[in-house]
């Protein structure tokens, strides 16, 4: 819109121009003072020295003219590249919403060249959704996992204040790193953790981004004992967390939007298991389960909220 704006300036500082000169009295209608159809010497000079003048002045108005077609063109291009990206934003948002990841996945991936950040974080995502359907096959799984990160880095390139692109980034390095081996995934830790600090500094109102904050804690809580010996050879400071503060994570994220996840009802349960809190955990597994299932995860968290609650009620 910066040429556009320079050429409505120049049109502007044209039109606040002094107009050009008018024919003379009656040179239009051919009545010169001398009478009808009479036309006196200096009438004559006067009429070619305006018509020099006219011309020029038509010749001004042409470019006007032509500045004019292109202002109109360069604001229609320009506004229509922005109008055309919100209207693939609510494209994409509406088939996010509606489940539809492949065909979600093929609208973006047609703009995978793009500069909009917002676009390419919600591309990083269809991606790593579709990597995630059973019908994809490992070898296309992992493809589409490092594709992913390669569209969150971008992302997170062209606009560093944007919360989603460090979410996202921060979720596609920890996939990457179930390709890359132990000593990757624990390096990585670290730079996951920033990410989702800085997503939640950014937006505290993410109750995703805080959830997932949680299940870093969590899964450092519950480092199984040989990984966390060999985090202590590679790391002269390993990453560490405790289950008090995966729970600290979990339960601010319910505040901040109450029921919004099947998988932050039933962490909030397994976190209470883990402090020997039966009662709570009962009370949050129970609403795990009954959580209404509107895609293939709920029904996962679902199954295992019941069967944790099973479990209690045998043992109790």
């Amino acid at each position: 819109m910066a040429l556009a704006a320079r050429l409505c300036r120049f049109l502007s500082a044209r039109r606040g121009a002094a107009p050009g000169p008018r024919p003379p009295t009656g040179a239009a209608g051919g009545r010169g003072a001398g009478g009808p159809g009479r036309v006196r010497g200096s009438e004559v000079i006067g009429r070619a020295g305006w018509f020099q003048r006219e011309n020029l002045v038509s010749k001004v108005s042409l470019l006007d003219f032509y500045m004019f077609l292109l202002i109109a063109w360069v604001v229609t291009v320009e506004s229509g590249s922005c109008f055309r990206v919100e209207e693939i934003l609510q494209q994409a948002d509406y088939l996010y919403e509606s489940g539809e990841t492949e065909r979600l996945y093929q609208l973006l991936i047609q703009h995978k060249d793009s500069e909009d950040a917002e676009l390419l974080w919600r591309l990083a995502r269809a991606s790593r959704d579709l990597a995630q359907l059973s019908g994809t096959s490992a070898e296309e799984k992992k493809a589409l996992v490092y594709e992913a990160l390669e569209y969150a880095k971008r992302a997170l390139e062209k606009n560093e204040a944007s919360f989603a692109a460090h979410k996202w980034c921060a979720i596609c390095i920890s996939d990457v790193g179930d390709y890359e081996g132990i000593k990757a995934k624990i390096a990585n830790a670290y730079v996951i953790k920033e990410h989702f600090e800085k997503a939640i500094e950014l937006n505290p109102k993410d109750a995703t981004s805080i959830h997932l904050m949680g299940i870093w804690c969590y899964t450092f809580a519950e480092m199984p004992w040989y990984q966390r010996r060999i985090a202590n050879m590679l790391f002269a400071a390993p990453p560490s967390s405790t289950y008090e503060e995966a729970l600290g994570y979990f339960q601010k994220a319910e505040q901040v939007d109450p029921n919004f996840y099947s998988k932050n009802l039933l962490l909030l349960g397994k976190t209470y298991l883990k402090l020997q809190n039966k009662k709570l955990a009962a009370f949050w597994l129970l609403k795990a389960k009954d959580y209404p299932a509107r895609t293939e995860e709920d029904k996962q968290m679902q199954r295992e909220a019941a069967q944790l609650l099973a479990e209690f009620s045998g043992k109790n």
